[in-house]
């Protein structure tokens, strides 16, 4: 299954998010891709950096862009994760997960804290999608610092997780940009499963766009601070003597039922 994986300079015009969207949608698209993955608060911006909170979003503007999101995925047979505000009665910060043919449904980030808890209601959705033969787990930008999320994906038999990113600063931190991929590397070889992720690029980029093997290498990445489409062939690939051993030891500590 070929993916791709886009980041851009994320903005409060929720019109001018919508144009690299769908650029970048045509062109993954034509690269026989069939997922495209943007970052967190993609469609509109994230509050209070891109515009001055959750309510000042133009949800008008939002209830108009994603049936053209369902409209893109129907006309290219591709499917799209895409973060947004949402707002049924509360505002959620959510990952809309778009399928040729079928009714989208989502993911609402559950680790919220400061500006995330100033603006947005916790979620209770799983996070778990499937694609074809493929199960995939989607978990926001904040809760990559906590393994309980992920140790949920390890049970669920997730074949492959992916965290959408809004985390950039005003400074070209490198320091934090190489805490988040550690981070990023540790989750991957804990649980013994293959990540994509993907961040906004401005002002400056503090999360990866990249995919990390289930032993922790990083074996694609995208430069920092620049907008691109990351594409890539994944596969389920049998385990190493390395990674059974953790699998076989976390099933252990978990009491999960070996596979």
């Amino acid at each position: 299954m070929k993916i791709a994986a886009y980041q851009f300079g994320v903005t409060g015009n929720i019109r001018r998010n919508m144009v690299e969207m769908e650029n970048a949608i045509r062109q993954a698209a034509a690269s026989q891709a069939e997922l495209i993955v943007f970052p967190e608060c993609a469609l509109t911006g994230y509050p209070p950096r891109d515009l001055p909170d959750s309510q000042s979003v133009d949800m008008a503007a939002v209830t108009q862009a994603l049936p053209r999101l369902q409209e893109l995925a129907d006309a290219y047979k591709i499917r799209i994760l895409a973060g947004t505000i949402a707002f049924d009665e509360v505002y959620r910060n959510r990952a809309y997960f778009f399928v040729p043919g079928e009714p989208a449904t989502w993911y609402d980030k559950r680790a919220l804290y400061g500006w995330d808890r100033d603006n947005f209601t916790e979620g209770d959705k799983d996070g778990v999608f499937t694609i074809g033969e493929y199960k995939i787990g989607v978990r926001i930008c904040f809760e990559v610092r906590f393994p309980e999320y992920f140790r949920e994906l390890y049970r669920a038999r997730t074949d492959l997780n992916i965290v959408l990113f809004n985390d950039v600063a005003d400074t070209d931190d490198t320091s934090r940009y190489q805490m988040i991929r550690s981070h990023l590397i540790t989750r991957a070889v804990e649980n013994v499963t293959p990540f994509l992720t993907v961040d906004a690029t401005a002002p400056y980029q503090t999360a990866p766009t990249c995919v990390i093997d289930a032993s922790g290498a990083v074996v694609h990445e995208l430069e920092r601070n620049a907008a691109g489409l990351l594409l890539f062939d994944f596969e389920k690939k049998e385990l190493n003597f390395g990674e059974i051993g953790r699998k076989e030891l976390s099933d252990h500590l978990l009491g999960v039922k070996p596979d």
